[in-house]
């Protein structure tokens, strides 16, 4: 499970969302998310998944292994489907037993609640598998600009919202080093009822906080060697530039919007 998740990694490419502009795929993955969010009937929620499944096309990567994502969240979005079944009433009675029922709303907003949080997991995973950690942090930086004129530490931000970013498949591989070592000295994670199995996940924690520590020790010692100090007097080698790819971006971004507006109920 923990190597299937692709948030925080990148792959190398080539292709139209590879090389567009970090800022632009930024921007629209604020109006996604908020589109997400607006969705409330079959259509809208169709409209949405048939551009998701466009966009994890376009960018030639493989569609398998975005899938893939999802494993880690499959039991959030199980339990989020349960919830709502047995809570939300309301509309045709489809099933009873005793006191619980499922019933037509529940089961309606079970299916769309878990389509929306998989959108939302499927889309951050191509903004970090299509954009290197480099280029979101100077796009983090740039729309995150004009905040500077009023004291707020913009680069520090960028800078931290990256490194979280590229730390999450670092640390996911440590943990499977740890399993895998425990595992090797006897350990059980897998038997158990589930408070037998948080109890054996502590051998566990305790190394990984040990080694996240060191890693971010380390990482500011290096930083901290290379005279780093924060975005004062910080040059470019490369700019960022807005091109065609950004403005079928935008437009993409309208129609999108347009669409999930008219069908919106």
């Amino acid at each position: 499970m923990l190597q299937n998740i692709a948030i925080g990694q990148y792959v190398p490419g080539q292709s139209f969302l590879h090389r567009a502009d970090p800022r632009s795929k930024l921007l629209f993955i604020i109006v996604f998310a908020t589109l997400v969010f607006l969705a409330n009937n079959t259509i809208t929620y169709s409209i949405l998944i048939v551009f998701t499944t466009f966009s994890i096309l376009l960018s030639r990567l493989s569609l398998t292994y975005i899938l893939k994502s999802l494993k880690p969240v499959w039991f959030l979005i199980l339990f989020t489907v349960v919830l709502h079944i047995f809570i939300t009433k309301g509309g045709t009675v489809y099933y009873q037993l005793g006191s619980f029922t499922i019933e037509e709303q529940g089961l309606r907003q079970a299916i769309f609640i878990s389509i929306r949080l998989g959108l939302l997991i499927l889309f951050s995973s191509l903004l970090t598998l299509t954009t290197s950690p480099m280029d979101l942090t100077e796009g983090l930086e740039r729309l995150l600009g004009p905040f500077g004129r009023i004291g707020v530490p913009v680069h520090e931000i960028a800078l931290m919202m990256s490194i979280a970013l590229r730390f999450i498949p670092t640390l996911m591989e440590e943990t499977d080093k740890i399993i895998k070592a425990q595992t090797a000295r006897g350990a059980d994670f897998t038997s158990g009822n589930l408070v037998r199995r948080a109890k054996n996940l502590i051998p566990i924690a305790i190394p990984l906080f040990v080694s996240a520590f060191r890693r971010a020790e380390e990482l500011a010692l290096a930083m901290e060697a290379r005279g780093y100090r924060g975005g004062v007097g910080r040059t470019r080698l490369n700019k960022l530039r807005f091109s065609w790819r950004d403005s079928m971006i935008a437009v993409a971004a309208v129609l999108l919007i347009l669409a999930v507006g008219w069908w919106r109920t």
